[in-house]
């Protein structure tokens, strides 16, 4: 199979496709194929796709669960035009307590409570878990055995991460609290 032709069905799959596509994802489109191309392969031509993209309105991301094309962050004032419902708002509440599960999973309930200093109502709990952001990843040992909670890949695709690691630090976020000097 030639690079070109590779790409091509790369990108349709990906443009066809509803959610990200990991590499593994992208290997199993071949399975049978006498041609079937090498993992490296794939990549290439992931990156060379990556690269094509550059000069046009959207571009290859890679999220944690593999990649997606996705519109360029400068355009969404236009793009966003075709989609007349407002995306939903959430409570600082709700937002408090995914970040404090992204910044110190794994983490108990009993922990982010006595964190934000209030009690973490169900509603918020569920609401986190039915978006599939976080999940419950273990069970401490106390008694009672309270559970644990973690983000998810679900998590890092919607906030656009390839991993934990891109979460921007808390100095990082302080710094958006303060104005800007000049």
């Amino acid at each position: 199979m030639t690079p070109e032709r590779l790409q091509r069905i790369l990108e349709g799959a990906l443009m066809a496709a509803q959610r990200p596509l990991s590499v593994e994802e992208l290997e199993r489109l071949f399975e049978g194929d006498a041609s079937r191309p090498e993992r490296a392969s794939i990549r290439e031509a992931l990156r060379e796709i990556a690269e094509s993209c550059q000069d046009r309105g959207y571009h290859l991301k890679e999220v944690g669960s593999g990649y997606r094309f996705q519109v360029d962050e400068e355009l969404a004032p236009w793009v966003s035009r075709l989609w007349e419902e407002k995306p939903p708002r959430y409570s600082r509440a709700l937002l408090e307590t995914l970040a404090l599960i992204a910044y110190r999973q794994p983490i108990t309930r009993a922990e982010i409570e006595e964190v934000r200093g209030v009690a973490v109502s169900s509603h918020i709990i569920r609401t986190l878990t039915e978006r599939e952001w976080i999940r419950v990843v273990g069970h401490k040992e106390l008694p009672g055995r309270p559970a644990l909670f973690g983000t998810t890949r679900g998590f890092l695709d919607y906030f656009n991460l390839k991993s934990l690691d891109e979460l921007p630090t808390l100095a990082e976020l302080r710094d958006l609290d303060q104005p800007a000097r000049e």
